[in-house]
């Protein structure tokens, strides 16, 4: 399944299995707290999706690097 998801001003899309939409509702949460990250905030105008895992989020950038992120 799929969603999007806003952060400062630039909408990217979540794509999560069945099930694990819990996950998804902690992710806005903790990109709150990386709100004040300079490098992650530089960092997310390169990311091209996100993808769910159980408790991890992993960025997929459009270099093909991936930053895996615990969420919950």
């Amino acid at each position: 399944m799929m969603q999007p998801i806003t952060f400062k001003n630039r909408s990217v899309p979540v794509y999560y299995p069945p099930g694990q939409e819990e996950a998804l509702k902690a992710l806005p949460g903790k990109l709150r707290e990386l709100e004040l990250n300079f490098d992650f905030r530089k960092r997310w105008k390169e990311i091209a999706s996100v993808e769910m895992s159980r408790d991890v989020a992993i960025f997929q950038y459009h270099d093909g690097t991936k930053l895996y992120l615990e969420v919950g």
